[in-house]
This record gives C-alpha cells, sequence and structure tokens, in this order.
C-alpha cells in the first residue's frame, strides 16, 4: 500500500478534528462551508448602515442565485432561509444531488449558454435579490495563472450581477488576496453602497480566501 504524504496525512487529521465538519455532519449540511454563509448571513444585522436599520442578507421570498455551488451546502442553507415562497437557483461547473427547493444546473458558467439558462430559470423579471459566488479557479501552482483564472471568475460575477441583480440587492464574492486583489475591491465599491471583507471563523486560517460582500447595488 503507498505510504500517505506528510501534508494528506496533516489534512485528514485537520479534518477529523474540525469542528465545523463534526457539527455539518450533525446538522444535515453537505460541507462546512454552510457555516460560513450562516455567519455572513448575519452580518448585515449585526453592523448596520448608518441611518438604514439593519436586516439579515438572505430574506424570506427572495430570489438568490449560487454561483459555484457544488456539493450543495450554501443551496441547503439558502433554501432554508427563502424558504417556500422564495427561489434558489444553483449552478456550478461539476454535478450535484438534487435539493428539494432548489432549481440546480450543472455547466461552466463563464459559457454564455448556461449564463442564458440561468436567466431563463429566473423567470420574469430575471433578476435575483442575492447571488453568491464561491467559485474558486482550478489551481495549476502557477501564481500568475491563477491569480488570471481568479480575477476572471471575480468579473465575471460582477458582470452577471450587473445584469441580474435588482436594484438595492446584494453579492458575496469568494476573492483571495493578489495582484488583482485592489481593483476587484475597487470595482465592487463602484456597484454598491457599502463594501466590506470578511474572513468567516470557519475559513481555515491557512486559507487567503476572504468574502467581499456588497450590499445596496445601484446601476
Amino acid at each position: 500500500m503507498p505510504q500517505r504524504r506528510p501534508s494528506s496525512a496533516r489534512w485528514l487529521q485537520e479534518h477529523r478534528d474540525d469542528p465545523y465538519v463534526a457539527a455539518a455532519k450533525r446538522e444535515g449540511y453537505r460541507s462546512r462551508a454552510a457555516f460560513k454563509l450562516l455567519e455572513l448571513q448575519t452580518f448585515p444585522k449585526e453592523h448596520p448602515s448608518p441611518g438604514r436599520p439593519g436586516n439579515l442578507l438572505i430574506q424570506p421570498g427572495m430570489t438568490v442565485v449560487d454561483l459555484g455551488a457544488a456539493p450543495g451546502g450554501w443551496t441547503q442553507v439558502t433554501v432554508k432561509l427563502v424558504g417556500p415562497r422564495g427561489r434558489v437557483v444553483a449552478a456550478d461547473i461539476l454535478p450535484f444531488a438534487a435539493i428539494a427547493g432548489a432549481e440546480i444546473i450543472v455547466g461552466d458558467f463563464l459559457d454564455e449558454a448556461i449564463l442564458d439558462q440561468i436567466t431563463a430559470t429566473l423567470g420574469t423579471p430575471g433578476l435575483a435579490h442575492v447571488i453568491l459566488s464561491d467559485m474558486a479557479p482550478n489551481m495549476s501552482g502557477i501564481p500568475c495563472v491563477d491569480q488570471a483564472r481568479g480575477e476572471l471568475l471575480a468579473e465575471s460575477a460582477f458582470q452577471f450581477a450587473e445584469q441580474r441583480l435588482h436594484p438595492g440587492g446584494s453579492l458575496v464574492l469568494k476573492v483571495f488576496q493578489g495582484t488583482s486583489f485592489h481593483d476587484i475591491v475597487s470595482h465592487a465599491r463602484q456597484l454598491f453602497e457599502r463594501v466590506k471583507l470578511i474572513k468567516p471563523r470557519a475559513s481555515r486560517d491557512r486559507s487567503s480566501e476572504q468574502y467581499l460582500l456588497g450590499l445596496g447595488f445601484h446601476r
């Protein structure tokens, strides 16, 4: 039997000891990432804008698009939050099992045909109240290539938001530190009244990921 590499052994041990992994199994979530969204959900209420009452990110009856949804942890959370009167459209390049209350689309988000399918699934008027993007590039190990791929995903999410987000709507976007980081944040500030960068407690310490939260979309 081949011997495990030290990095693989460390990952397995970290996975076994992770309280969020245990909590996800206990509460029936498909991934520990569900707890990242649950924390982001409360941010607007805990940190209201001056002159504006705080509320939750995702509310009952909303329409939400979940990009990079596999294996479905964020989608599970979102379905519960929007309730029976809401709508959830979840898309990913990887197939994943159905989730009651969500409409799942399998395909590359950068493919125009898939974008058209997402738009059609939204129904009239084809707009979402919240867009979630937990998308991350397939890492090549070449920093300049990975940064370019990450920037392309971020810019594509912004473009989708500009076309398909209700006025006053919100965007959650996974971002990584890199040469384009400040440009991505600057772009978000052109589109939203309020932009915050948050590293949820459920994000692993060694991960460079952060989540950009854009509130109050304006065209």
